[in-house]
């Protein structure tokens, strides 16, 4: 990647004062800046016994890597210079003195097919000092890093205050009261503040270095958009579709005709190339319409046997309409327990299931329903996600704990029959997508079932929720139903974003947990 030439700054004193106009240039360091680079050099590495690159340093590191070696210029004169390579990290590891990496200053280590952008050397004119130069070449090395597509920057930075209290405490005491800010160091605190994180402590780093003791830190920029080499075909995709159906409850007179409205849906969504499609929960509550004579628990413990049949039909349209459908709920029946159920039936012909976990009093009155035990992650082709039915969605920490097992899709199938019912399901549903930094779909029942007890009367807004910050819409709200309307919703969601919200956002949920405060663990073994 070949740094563009563009002005980055100009700043103008008064209109008659020629001498306080800077007028800076990023680019690439040409073989022609090398007297400026070694008046720059002399002056900034003058304490620590280091020689300078010579001239036929640079003409191997142009020759080698050109695109790595960065400057600033002000008016045609080099202000600030960076230099790097590209290393195959695995041969080097954690443990390496800055001659090894750097091939014993000959730059045998580059590797055009490594994968991490190693920081050889950065450096700024005294007289540019606190123009903050060295963090627009971090910004522009961290742009090579994503554009290259390497794992990360690595780099040995010194810590030339620690000879000030080397007699009191380690290095390590030392990085963390850096880190603190109880005490500033011209290097360290410069890389910390462009979110570098130190990874340990080197050890004869740079002998000559008397003003860091011979000790330097190993830090690392990880790029969140890196991408292992994409397969052909099959590869794992950054923007997914989402179809959220929000069904309407009728009578129907058969299975089949039930499930001939339900493929319509299927089938109208996979024409979008939906990944996934997302039905509310207990959506198969028409068939239980021809058992309104029994009572309500008997009457659903008959509509959970057809459960096992509907469960192999989904699995069918799945595979026959390529796409990964979340079979909202149905009743399921074992061991003498009456469960509500999600499936996840995937377009590879697998499939699993989620058991809501919580149980409205009404389910457990009217239908005697148990809730289950297990809480699982879903590893799909597009990537991991979670399944949360209805009331589960209003515990915080159920999403929380498939947060840290690192999901990015929440689907939340659910049953509301009235509006203050549906909000406490929306406005949870809404805080899960931004304390988790996910994704949260929600589908639910519109219509109604005459003398159906408990499935009477349906309320319904279904929608697709994000985080809440700049890459994301104002109000959270990827795509939304009309209220009460039979409807398939449509919305790409992007993954990517969620990575540089995780890293970059304007607040970090997940980052920033006190942990030494507090935990949250799952104790049901």
């Amino acid at each position: 990647m070949i740094i563009k030439e563009r002005p980055i700054a100009q700043s103008f004193g008064m209109p008659d004062d020629e001498a306080s106009e800077h007028r800076l240039l990023l680019r690439n360091i040409r073989i022609e800046d090398y007297p400026d680079m070694i008046e720059i050099m002399k002056q900034v590495y003058s304490n620590i016994g280091e020689s300078v690159w010579s001239y036929e340093d640079i003409i191997n590191l142009l020759r080698i890597f050109p695109e790595g070696q960065i400057c600033i210029e002000d008016k045609g004169k080099v202000a600030a210079c960076a230099l790097c390579l590209i290393v195959d990290y695995k041969k080097y590891g954690d443990n390496h003195t800055y001659q090894q990496i750097t091939g014993n200053y000959k730059f045998t280590t580059h590797d055009p097919n490594g994968d991490v952008l190693y920081g050889i050397d950065l450096f700024v004119h005294p007289a540019y000092q606190g123009m903050r130069l060295g963090r627009r070449l971090y910004d522009a090395r961290k742009e090579m890093c994503e554009n290259l597509n390497l794992k990360s920057i690595v780099a040995g930075g010194r810590i030339p205050g620690y000879a000030k209290y080397a007699d009191k405490i380690s290095p390590r005491a030392y990085i963390d009261l850096v880190k603190k800010k109880d005490i500033y160091d011209p290097i360290l605190s410069f890389q910390l503040s462009n979110d570098f994180h130190v990874k340990k402590v080197l050890t004869n780093y740079l002998p000559s270095d008397s003003e860091s003791m011979a000790y330097a830190t190993l830090l690392e920029w990880n790029n969140i958009y890196y991408q292992e080499k994409e397969k052909l075909i099959g590869g794992e995709k950054s923007v997914v579709r989402l179809g959220v159906v929000q069904l309407q409850l009728r009578n129907v007179p058969s299975m089949e005709a039930w499930l001939n409205n339900v493929e319509f849906f299927i089938d109208a969504v996979s024409d979008y190339k939906a990944d996934f499609i997302l039905f509310p929960e207990l959506f198969n509550a028409p068939l239980i319409g021809q058992f309104n004579e029994e009572n309500a628990a008997m009457a659903m413990r008959k509509l959970a046997g057809y459960t096992d049949e509907l469960r192999q039909r989904f699995i069918d349209y799945a595979i026959s309409y390529n796409i990964n459908i979340i079979a909202g709920s149905m009743p399921l029946y074992r061991d003498d327990n009456l469960y509500n159920v999600s499936f996840l039936c995937r377009r590879d012909g697998t499939w699993d299931t989620q058991y809501k976990l919580h149980i409205t009093p009404d389910e457990k009155n009217y239908w005697g329903v148990t809730g289950g035990n297990k809480l699982k992650v879903f590893d799909t082709d597009v990537g991991k996600v979670g399944i949360l039915i209805c009331y589960d969605v209003e515990f915080p920490e159920l999403a929380r704990l498939l947060a840290d097992k690192e999901i990015k899709i929440l689907f939340v199938p659910f049953m509301t029959d009235t509006q203050n019912g549906f909000h406490r399901v929306h406005h949870c549903a809404k805080a899960r997508a931004i304390e988790n930094e996910c994704y949260v779909a929600i589908a639910g029942s519109v219509g109604n079932l005459p003398r159906v007890t408990n499935i009477d009367l349906q309320y319904a807004q279904s929608a697709v929720y994000s985080p809440s910050d700049f890459s994301f819409p104002n109000n959270a709200v990827i795509a939304e139903a009309t209220p009460n309307t039979e409807v398939a919703i449509i919305a790409d969601v992007d993954l990517s974003l969620l990575k540089e919200l995780n890293v970059k956002g304007s607040v970090r949920n997940l980052k920033d947990r006190r942990t030494d405060l507090y935990d949250l663990r799952w104790i049901k073994k």
